[in-house]
């Protein structure tokens, strides 16, 4: 028995959202800002599928992940097919000289076990915050990459 929870998340990123959607939709970089995210393998027969790894406070996860809708440069939506029950979406916003908004939303089925360890809303704060810390991450790795991008090559 599972209950499915969901979180969401956004960030400011002072890049442009063509900065941010190339850095995002390379799935297998992920795990640079994403601590919990041990490893994204794209698997080569069909692009559209994922093998995900998940290693946290002891526990593993993994899952087969299908991308379910892409629209560049504004959403990319994804749902497991195996493994840990999992679906959301990556948003992201333009805001033009401003740069851009980056949303995550993420819905989980948590494993009975870990609830009964847990009650949600304990379960709900370590995953918010968690995902918060991988969105700042991300911001950074963005900068930096903005950063790299427009450093005069001589």
């Amino acid at each position: 028995m599972s209950n499915w929870l969901e979180h969401s998340v956004q960030i400011e990123v002072d890049a442009s959202v063509d900065l941010v959607w190339s850095l995002w939709s390379d799935l297998e970089q992920m795990p640079q800002w994403m601590k919990w995210i041990d490893s994204v393998k794209i698997l080569e027969e069909d692009r559209d599928l994922s093998r995900w790894k998940l290693a946290t406070s002891g526990l593993n996860f993994t899952w087969l992940s299908r991308i379910t809708k892409l629209v560049h440069h504004q959403i990319i939506q994804w749902e497991s097919v195996d493994g840990l029950p999992n679906r959301g979406a990556i948003r992201f916003y333009d805001r033009g000289e401003q740069g851009s908004i980056v949303k995550l939303t993420v819905a989980y089925s948590a494993p009975g076990f870990l609830l009964q360890l847990m009650d949600n809303l304990f379960v709900g704060r370590i995953v918010e915050s968690t995902l918060h810390a991988d969105m700042e991450r991300f911001r950074v790795y963005a900068l930096q990459a903005k950063d790299q991008v427009s450093e005069p090559t001589t």
